[in-house]
């Protein structure tokens, strides 16, 4: 069992016994074997003062380095259809994006296709189909790819198990009279609505006709999404540099009349990536383009050691545009104490609400940050 099915019941023991169908057959698992690990995916990191509007315009994401788009020249029609993609039939490319402090995935999805089919209310419909799984605890998210459907039964494992600790978005592009996307999963009427996801399409076309389509949305990953409600939910928590498993598949319908698609484009080499974690790719979350820093960002953040002694642990959070490093540092506690260590602890001698700051000077300049009563002792 992994880590972080272990996890669920630390976090969420009133749900234990909901899931527990699903895990008690989980297999021993020991790591994780994501597809195309060779591969550089990233995930731009939005300032705090550009987030993207999802209104469809795609204007926000100009700041947005070409590196960071991934096009159909990425794309494989794993159903066998076509031997490579054709821009002139169907043409996409997506961005991913961050906001360190938000635990949201932005996604940019602009797709140029000759045949928009969305007439039909069902899932006859072009879709692009998001897949992730925040923690990489990877394994089978779906009910129908669990190993022991056959002696738990598939309705069972939907609603304890499906989404639970990954997550798919089917989305629909255009959605028209019908919801932005289908959840994979009983959390569906939850995790598809704010203030867990949100999303505006942008097109003008008709069904049938060619055009292009915009499509703005953001998600949250979850490392646990009970079917019973967000109440005991846990949230992936995205941090700077690390990665997160992510695939999409653009399904291409061209003839309204038909049942089966036109090709299944997956960014995964695996066309089961839908139900299977193990199957996607790894994305880091990148920390802000030089373009976007400020010369010298000087941050600091604490935590308290030790109450009683009001005993507290600083941290030198400072970030540069060039990346080059402080040199010397100048800690202002607000009780009349200093310190030049870049990671100071200090003990207070008396409680109360300080006022702190910090001065940094470096190759790249000078900088200061105080923090009215952040600190406060009692």
């Amino acid at each position: 069992m992994r880590v972080a099915k272990r996890v669920w019941a630390a976090v969420a023991p009133a749900t234990v016994a909901a899931t527990a169908i699903g895990l008690a057959f989980w297999p021993h698992r020991s790591a994780t074997a994501l597809d195309r690990t060779d591969r550089n995916f990233k995930i731009f990191q939005f300032p705090a003062d550009k987030i993207p509007r999802i209104d469809g315009d795609a204007s926000d994401w100009d700041i947005v380095p070409d590196s960071y788009a991934i096009g159909t020249n990425e794309l494989v029609d794993d159903t066998g259809k076509h031997a490579a993609p054709d821009p002139k039939t169907l043409d996409v490319k997506v961005k991913v994006g961050w906001v360190k402090g938000e635990n949201r995935l932005y996604f940019l999805y602009e797709a140029t296709d000759d045949y928009w089919d969305f007439s039909q209310p069902g899932l006859h419909n072009d879709t692009f189909e998001v897949v992730v799984d925040g923690d990489r605890s990877g394994g089978p998210l779906i009910a129908e790819q669990h190993p022991d459907k056959d002696a738990i039964g598939v309705d069972s494992l939907y609603t304890t198990f499906q989404g639970v600790h990954a997550q798919n978005y089917h989305i629909f592009t255009p959605a028209v009279d019908k919801d932005w996307c289908m959840a994979w999963g009983p959390q569906a009427p939850w995790i598809k609505k704010l203030p867990w996801s949100n999303a505006a399409t942008k097109y003008n076309f008709k069904p049938g006709e060619s055009g292009k389509l915009v499509l703005e949305f953001w998600i949250t990953p979850f490392d646990y999404a009970p079917p019973d409600g967000p109440e005991k939910a846990v949230e992936t928590k995205l941090v700077e540099g690390n990665s997160v498993a992510l695939s999409w598949a653009i399904i291409d319908y061209d003839d309204a009349t038909k049942k089966d698609n036109n090709g299944f484009w997956n960014l995964s080499r695996h066309h089961t990536m839908y139900g299977n974690a193990d199957q996607l790719c790894p994305f880091k979350l990148m920390p802000l383009e030089p373009a976007l820093r400020k010369p010298v960002d000087a941050d600091w953040s604490f935590k308290v050691l030790d109450m009683q002694r009001r005993l507290v642990a600083f941290h030198d959070d400072t970030q540069t545009k060039d990346g080059s490093g402080m040199t010397s540092w100048k800690w202002d506690f607000g009780d009349g104490k200093t310190s030049t260590e870049q990671n100071p602890e200090h003990a207070y001698s008396r409680a109360g609400r300080f006022t702190v700051a910090l001065d940094v000077d470096g190759p790249a300049g000078k900088g200061r940050r105080a923090k009215e009563w952040d600190v406060a002792l009692r």
